[in-house]
């Protein structure tokens, strides 16, 4: 099994979502923009596309992005708030509210 590259993830602005597509298949991880702070609202990886390695993949796309754009975390996707919780080098991109919602 090969786990898809974060290349393969493109973010659609005008839905307000990373994708990720395959198999015939879409998966998403759906945010919102305001002032500065991208909030991560939800990640859907279709059963198809499940244990391939996708998540993680809508994740560090939509991690990366927000590093490049300068912009302040919030990950009320249990998706994404996992990730960041395990992993201390993302800390520094949650906006207070993230920080309070992985209690840190």
């Amino acid at each position: 099994m090969t786990t898809p590259s974060s290349s393969l993830v493109q973010d659609n602005p005008s839905k307000h979502r990373f994708e990720f597509a395959s198999q015939g298949e879409r998966a998403v991880a759906i945010y919102s923009l305001a002032d500065g702070v991208i909030t991560f609202v939800h990640t859907l990886v279709p059963e198809a596309l499940q244990g391939q390695g996708v998540a993680r993949q809508l994740v560090l796309a939509g991690l990366a992005s927000a590093r490049e754009r300068g912009l302040r975390v919030i990950p009320q996707c249990p998706v994404f708030a996992a990730y960041m919780r395990s992993h201390p080098e993302t800390h520094d991109l949650l906006a207070e509210e993230g920080r309070t919602l992985l209690g840190l």
